[in-house]
């Protein structure tokens, strides 16, 4: 995916996970299965992995200058930002957060158990 397309795709999506990142980073490596594996319990968020190396004009217009950085955007706006040193749980209740609004409570509690 070229920088363009990048770019309209963080714009045109209502729940975005952001994970920039390069293949010679060992944390990064470790850390995405997890966030991966988060984002699995819901259908509204989607995830793009960004190479920091392949798309250095992306890193540059987000101002990512360490890795790994998730971006959280929101209707196309930057709504959290982790970077480096961040905790797994802290990130699942960022997402827990922001995906509340798109479902109901009985819907919430099903996601949560799973």
């Amino acid at each position: 995916m070229n920088s363009e397309e990048i770019f309209e795709k963080i714009r045109s999506t209502e729940l975005i996970v952001t994970y920039f990142s390069y293949p010679e980073c060992n944390v990064c490596k470790i850390l995405l299965p997890k966030v991966e594996s988060v984002l699995e319990k819901y259908e509204k968020v989607e995830l793009q992995y960004i190479d920091t190396h392949f798309n250095p004009e992306v890193s540059g217009q987000y101002l990512v200058f360490a890795v790994p950085t998730i971006i959280i955007f929101l209707d196309g706006r930057e709504v959290k930002r982790f970077s480096r040193h961040f905790s797994i749980i802290d990130f699942e209740n960022e997402i827990e957060k922001m995906i509340a609004p798109f479902f109901s409570y009985n819907q919430q509690s099903i996601l949560k158990m799973n």
